[in-house]
């Protein structure tokens, strides 16, 4: 494995804390939305030109600085086989316009998403909102994005290998176009599906993101079962997932277990962004001037790590030991990743904790997830799930 990643010179970390780690100190400054269009207009030319010697040179070199092998980390689920349990979540690349080269950021798989299959603005700005000392985030995108076919296209563009060929998973997340109806959902939602299914390794069910009206309505166990028993009976229906919010009464998440095992799913993603604020309802939005309790927004980052552990507890228990879990929200350290795992993840994402920690918490976690298996005399990563074996 080399030298922990702590310790040891890193390019990719260098560049990080000479360029964000700075801006990202401070809600002020730069806004939010604009610093990550920068970064991603840039990961986009890269993805296209990835083949030119200079930029292979470069990705040859990312990969050698924040990818970590171990046959340990290895497992398959739902069909695909994962070379590490560490995901890049839905909202980062909402189009897919990196999707040929997250791998070389060290991650076992990426979401791509959410997609919807009309394009659409979102709502309006300021919309993402940095809160820098909690190391979280607000945010109220509501679904922005250039649609499927734009997607496609992209996707094409990019001539991404086809799955089960390519060096890390390809998930897309889909949500419902803000226009369409409740009543129309599962067509809408078939509609994206079948335009982008073969693209993907798993597909994932968006039924709880907060910035769409009437939304999460469709994470009630009738309106679920409609929508799944209507994407299932598309030839181009790869694995399913459905990813579910913090925010349900335990009933409703006991509910969506009993929905997920009798329909079938791959497994379940848990959780979205929060309308909950855990305290931090007179913590003052400096952009707005506005205290984050009446603030609009899905909330993210470490204040929503202890729901997002219940939540996954909580499924565990009642879904059985034999329904995958993806654990995401708050995971930005190590011990964290540990924690979910241990908790009952198979996998588990990162999002915020990644822009705030820089790119080097991927191989920081998946140096902490070999060395804690090792230390527990563990011989694989599915050993550890659910186990609820302590950090040593």
């Amino acid at each position: 494995m080399g030298n922990n990643s702590q310790s040891r010179f890193s390019s990719s970390n260098f560049f990080y804390k000479q360029f964000f780690e700075k801006i990202l100190e401070r809600d002020d400054g730069i806004d939010a939305e604009k610093l990550t269009q920068v970064v991603l207009n840039s990961l986009e030319k890269i993805s296209i030109y990835r083949k030119w010697p200079a930029i292979a040179n470069l990705l040859t070199e990312l990969e050698k600085d924040l990818q970590r092998t171990d046959a340990k980390l290895e497992q398959t689920l739902f069909g695909c086989n994962f070379k590490n349990p560490v995901g890049l979540a839905a909202g980062f690349d909402k189009n897919g316009i990196a999707a040929a080269i997250w791998n070389n950021f060290g991650f076992g798989f990426v979401e791509l998403g959410t997609v919807t299959w009309h394009a659409q603005l979102g709502n309006t700005r300021p919309r993402l909102f940095r809160l820098a000392k909690e190391k979280a985030a607000l945010n109220r995108m509501g679904f922005n994005n250039r649609g499927a076919a734009k997607m496609k296209e992209t996707l094409l563009k990019q001539k991404i290998s086809p799955p089960g060929s390519r060096s890390s998973i390809i998930g897309l997340n889909f949500g419902k176009s803000k226009i369409t109806s409740l009543e129309h959902a599962p067509d809408d939602y078939a509609s994206s599906l079948e335009m982008l299914g073969s693209f993907a390794d798993y597909a994932v069910i968006n039924v709880s993101s907060p910035n769409t009206p009437g939304l999460r309505q469709l994470q009630d166990s009738t309106q679920l079962r409609r929508l799944i028993k209507k994407l299932r009976r598309l030839a181009s229906c790869p694995p399913l997932l459905v990813k579910i919010a913090p925010d349900l009464e335990d009933r409703e998440i006991d509910d969506l277990a009993k929905v997920a095992y009798e329909e079938g799913l791959a497994g379940i993603i848990a959780v979205n962004t929060s309308l909950d604020r855990f305290g931090l309802e007179k913590r003052i939005v400096l952009q707005t001037g506005k205290p984050l309790g009446i603030e609009k927004g899905g909330l993210s980052g470490k204040p929503l790590r202890p729901r997002a552990i219940e939540v996954l507890r909580r499924l565990r228990k009642n879904a059985g030991k034999d329904l995958p879990l993806i654990g995401v929200g708050g995971i930005d350290s190590p011990e964290s990743a540990w924690e979910r795992i241990t908790a009952g993840a198979s996998l588990i994402q990162v999002y915020t904790g990644w822009i705030f920690q820089g790119p080097i918490l991927v191989p920081q976690i998946l140096e902490g997830l070999i060395s804690q298996l090792n230390r527990h005399g563990c011989r694989s990563i599915a050993e550890a799930v659910g186990s609820e074996l302590p950090w040593k």
